[in-house]
């Protein structure tokens, strides 16, 4: 557990194991959590605490998380929400999206996915506490003021597309990442775009990234422990492995 506070959240749910749940999931990873069971209470909470991020469940017994998220952006609240739903519908997330919601979590879903998703929202809305241009995911790291790039100390000189790529990667850490949500972000093809060029650029992005070799204190080779993962018939993600912990 992190010895300092990352960032306050949130939590809005009326069923009372799935908030216990995220509660202490999210206490272990280092976030100050408040809660609310129904979406009056949860608009008191918000507008009190004044969080850095409020994990918001859609159907709640009172008003929607939907009107919670109009009104407290009618108040002046910014704080970024990631939706809780156990409806993985399409018009739900442009819903979600259009009354100024940051993601989306479709229940049931893993603690691991909804911290790697806060801390990516996070990282995007520049509203963590540190200051820091650094983005890492085990040795690898990205620094967002000269776009350099290293892998075990290592540089990694990347295409712009390429970076964009490894970026939103490493921004979504844990989090597996389709195809379709790749060419939207990289290459803004929102109308469906050509799959075929997801598949091409993260074998580039591998053989820079992953393809990396360090030289042991004996002198022996070996290439460093990969990152990047394919989920067949789902997508790519990257994250740090237990190989990579104990590296």
């Amino acid at each position: 557990m992190s010895n300092s506070i990352e960032a306050s959240i949130v939590v809005v749910d009326d069923e009372p194991s799935i908030r216990d749940l995220l509660v202490a999931s999210l206490h272990f990873s280092g976030f100050a959590v408040e809660t609310a069971a129904s979406g009056s209470a949860a608009i008191e909470v918000i507008e009190r605490t004044q969080p850095d991020l409020i994990v918001l469940d859609v159907m709640l017994p009172d008003i929607d998380g939907f009107t919670v998220t109009r009104r407290i952006r009618q108040a002046g609240v910014s704080a970024p929400v990631l939706f809780l739903t156990a409806r993985d519908d399409t018009q739900d997330k442009i819903m979600g999206l259009t009354v100024g919601g940051d993601d989306y979590v479709t229940k049931p879903f893993s603690l691991e996915e909804v911290v790697a998703r806060i801390r990516a929202i996070l990282r995007r809305t520049h509203e963590q506490i540190e200051d820091d241009p650094i983005i890492r995911v085990a040795d690898l790291e990205i620094n967002e003021d000269s776009h350099d790039v290293t892998r075990a100390g290592q540089a990694i000189d990347l295409s712009p597309t390429e970076y964009k790529l490894l970026r939103y990667l490493m921004d979504n850490e844990g989090r597996v990442l389709s195809k379709a949500q790749i060419l939207d972000h990289v290459w803004q093809y929102d109308w469906g775009g050509d799959a075929a060029i997801v598949e091409s650029y993260i074998s580039y992005l591998r053989k820079k990234v992953d393809g990396v070799e360090v030289v042991d204190k004996d002198g022996t080779k070996h290439k460093v422990v990969p990152l990047i993962e394919t989920k067949r018939g789902i997508g790519y993600m990257i994250r740090e492995t237990k190989a990579n912990q104990g590296a």
